[in-house]
């Protein structure tokens, strides 16, 4: 949509044709942006310029989109072939792999046969927009007169005879069977061409003489033409020859300069035609159609506008806050909106509200169906996951009720994740584990969190995994990881895993989603994080924890807190990055150590996974003696090199006892039903002895 009309002129050259005409707004080449009116869409615009330039185009993006066409919704192809037939086109083809050539406009069929068979037009176009009889010359006089033979007889310049009307009848009779012989024996000339090599073949014919301006759009041929075939290879050979040999036509009207007859291609991705078939010639130019801007959004909503619930009581300020809420939005998406507001009953003027219901597709918010009771004691719930973790667990909890009971200042905060966290502090203290605690609470699955391990992020080009790589490069249409995810699950909880690991191009990313909300892979396609929980873990200032022990006795959590907090703001200003912190620095929260106090009962657990598992495979009751186990895994866990590492080396500690009752199983083979014990020689050697035959304990029980 530029500020340009279409209309009739009227001239020698180009009678009743449709040219481009400006507005009384001024020219579109003066140096004026170009806005949005109901013409025609922008891209099509630039359609007409590079026609104009001489160039053929391949039309690349959005192609199934909806847009418009002279105040009206249209398709893709009714916006093209209307823009070629006002550029003054007698023929508008279309050719894709499913329908063949088929001509989408009244009378371009008929024009086609003639063109292609060489007969001069039937009807000729006059500066009236009527047809008169006589072919190309107009002058009125029948064909068949035109092209009858004089009448045989006598006297021939001596006015009428005795038996004239019998000698005119039998002359008239002659000259139709003359006629039928000479059709009869006439070459039959072929049907249209069918198959794809015929079409190209023909259309090169066609576009190389000037005799007619005609146009033809190859939809999908990325499709047709397979990549890698030889006759692939071909087969785009041929159709570049033919965009490359049209010429621009006798018949051309309008302001020059004018366009040659037309060769177009219209695939949904560029990248997948050869590089050469349109890098290595400057005549072929490649469009890209992407979702409306601004004022064509603008554009849709106002035409829209009466579809929408609630629309007589929207102000313009609600139109401008839904145009703005809409962007990376396409046609269709648009339309369908008016749609979702009068089946979900949400009004305009509450345009957040409105693109919720519309993305997301569910007629509850599964946040508020979190039951209110698990909500209200969430840190409970979460603090038997996480032990000595009270400050992380009441943050989360926090943020838990938070988004189940909805409230934020303003509405811009609906478009923001429910919560963003930053978990540091040292290794194996339980920053991941609080990410699979708050999984289960909210899913009932601790497996339904997405984990992201930004060490496998440290290279700049790595960032494409995220959200996608672009048009042209390996891996494009299958989309970002992370947008993926997010689109097939917006309710998820994210844990970017080591973020310090990552490439700071890698943390740019971050930017949109924190402040927006949404991210847009390299298709185009548009994630919204805006029911998203996000977690961050680093253990940034983790190397320094061990000096610290080291200096103090005891290491309050305080000066811990203290200690983490200024090491991530360090990190982040000297990767060149402290707008990424200043996002996260609300939702950064600092993991004590592990205290000692805490050892034995992160000790019980795993003793308790370990007994579960021999219970599984083997029907074997395992019972640990604590008696002897605590006191020896407090002591190890008390050196400064071993508290350093956290639960981590908890689990290390215990493999003795692990191997000790994996030999055991393995050379005694203990009989299902029966108990066995683990314990902690005086010499800090594990032993596992039988603990009599008694009948097998019930399902899940572990005696310590």
């Amino acid at each position: 949509m530029s500020t340009v009309g279409w209309a009739k002129q009227e001239d020698a050259g180009g009678a009743g044709r449709p040219s481009r005409t400006e507005r009384p707004g001024g020219p579109a080449g003066d140096g004026q942006p170009v806005v949005a009116d109901g013409m025609m869409p922008l891209w099509a615009v630039s359609l007409d310029w590079e026609l104009r330039r001489g160039r053929q185009v391949i039309l690349n993006g959005q192609i199934r989109d909806r847009w418009w066409f002279a105040d009206r919704p249209a398709s893709f192809r009714e916006v093209v072939a209307g823009l070629l037939e006002a550029r003054g086109a007698e023929v508008v083809g279309w050719w894709d792999p499913v329908g063949g050539l088929v001509f989408p406009l009244d009378g371009h069929a008929e024009r086609f046969d003639e063109l292609r068979e060489g007969r001069s037009s039937e009807r000729a176009r006059t500066p009236g927009g009527a047809a008169t009889p006589g072919g190309a010359s107009g002058s009125g006089t029948p064909p068949d007169a035109a092209g009858a033979r004089p009448p045989q007889g006598r006297g021939d310049a001596q006015g009428p005879l005795d038996g004239a009307p019998d000698a005119t009848a039998r002359a008239r009779r002659g000259d139709e069977r003359d006629r039928g012989r000479e059709r009869l024996l006439a070459p039959r000339q072929s049907g249209r061409p069918r198959s794809f090599e015929d079409v190209v073949a023909t259309v090169h014919r066609l576009v190389a003489q000037p005799d007619a301006a005609v146009a033809f759009v190859f939809e999908d041929v990325d499709h047709h033409l397979a990549p890698g075939q030889p006759e692939s290879h071909l087969g785009y050979l041929r159709l570049r020859a033919a965009m490359t040999a049209a010429v621009t036509p006798r018949s051309a009207a309008g302001e020059a300069p004018h366009a040659r007859n037309a060769v177009l291609c219209a695939v949904g991705d560029v990248g997948r035609l050869p590089g050469w078939f349109h890098l290595e010639d400057p005549r072929v130019a490649a469009l890209h159609i992407g979702p409306p801007d601004p004022s064509e959004r603008r554009l849709w909503l106002s035409w829209l506008l009466h579809d929408f619930n609630g629309a007589h009581e929207s102000s313009r300020a609600d139109l401008e806050a839904l145009v703005g809420a809409t962007d990376g939005m396409l046609g269709w998406d648009i339309e369908s909106l008016t749609r979702t507001s009068r089946m979900r009953k949400a009004p305009l003027r509450k345009p957040d509200k409105l693109l919720e219901l519309h993305r997301l597709n569910v007629s509850v918010d599964p946040w508020t169906q979190l039951d209110r009771e698990t909500v209200a004691g969430a840190a409970e719930a979460l603090g038997s996951r996480v032990v000595g973790q009270p400050v992380a667990v009441n943050a989360v909890a926090a943020a838990l009720q938070s988004a189940f009971v909805g409230v934020d200042f303003g509405s811009s905060g609906t478009a923001r994740p429910r919560g963003a966290f930053f978990f540091v502090g040292p290794t194996g203290v339980g920053k991941t584990e609080l990410a699979k605690a708050v999984a289960e609470l909210m899913f009932g699955d601790e497996s339904a969190y997405a984990r992201f391990d930004m060490s496998e992020y440290q290279q700049s080009h790595a960032a494409e995994r995220l959200a996608g790589a672009p048009p042209g490069y390996i891996g494009h249409e299958q989309g970002g990881e992370l947008t993926r995810r997010v689109q097939e699950r917006p309710f998820s909880v994210l844990l970017f895993d080591e973020i310090e690991k990552a490439h700071p191009k890698v943390l740019d990313k971050f930017l949109q989603i924190l402040e927006d909300g949404r991210l847009t892979d390299g298709r185009g396609q548009t994630a919204y994080f805006s029911q998203c929980l996000i977690i961050f873990t680093s253990n940034t200032g983790a190397d320094q924890v061990r000096s610290l022990l080291e200096e103090r006795d005891r290491l309050s959590y305080p000066l811990l807190e203290v200690h983490f907090t200024r090491a991530v703001e360090e990190k982040f200003r000297d990767i060149g990055r402290p707008e990424i912190y200043g996002r996260l620095k609300p939702g950064v929260v600092v993991f004590d150590m592990l205290r000692p106090e805490h050892v034995a009962r992160i000790a019980d657990r795993l003793l308790g996974q370990l007994a579960e598992s021999v219970r599984e495979r083997h029907r074997v009751e395992l019972v640990t003696d604590t008696d002897t186990l605590h006191p020896w895994i407090t002591e190890r866990m008390s050196d400064p090199a071993h508290q350093a590492y956290g639960g981590r080396q908890i689990r290390n500690e215990l493999e003795l006892v692990r191997s000790a009752v994996v030999g055991h199983l393995l050379v005694n083979r203990p009989e299902p039903g029966s108990r066995i014990r683990v314990g902690l020689g005086a010499d800090g050697r594990p032993w596992v002895t039988a603990d009599g035959a008694g009948p097998f304990a019930g399902e899940g029980s572990v005696r310590s």
